[in-house]
């Protein structure tokens, strides 16, 4: 039951939901995530550490910079909440709008993009 209420929670905040929504493309850098949620650094690495400690994510540290990812090894439950997630979500209009706001994101030098945030590290 711990584990079903740890992702339940985390999938309980819109912002939440939307990296989860991103990362669907791919691994991200922390700050192409703060980009795209225009909120602090510090908020947004609060986010990352409840879908990290829900095992929705992984990340990976290289140099200052932090990377994060749909976890890889996700346990059949994990897995499901993922899939329902993709399914509901996948026709909402502000998902399809952060869809074509995450491919120019993507397509900023990460370094230009990294130097406003102090916090990635």
């Amino acid at each position: 039951m711990r584990q079903f209420m740890t992702v339940a929670k985390a999938l309980a905040d819109d912002n939440r939901v939307r990296v989860l929504m991103f990362l669907r493309r791919g691994e991200m850098c922390l700050c192409q995530i703060i980009e795209m949620l225009h909120l602090a650094p510090s908020t947004v690495s609060k986010h990352m550490s409840v879908l990290s400690a829900a095992a929705l994510v992984e990340a990976r540290k290289e140099g200052r910079w932090m990377y994060y990812r749909r976890s890889a090894d996700a346990t059949p439950p994990i897995r499901e909440a993922l899939a329902w997630l993709d399914a509901s979500l996948n026709q909402d209009p502000a998902v399809r709008q952060d869809a074509k706001d995450l491919k120019l994101v993507r397509k900023r030098p990460l370094q230009e993009l990294c130097c406003h945030y102090k916090n990635t590290a």
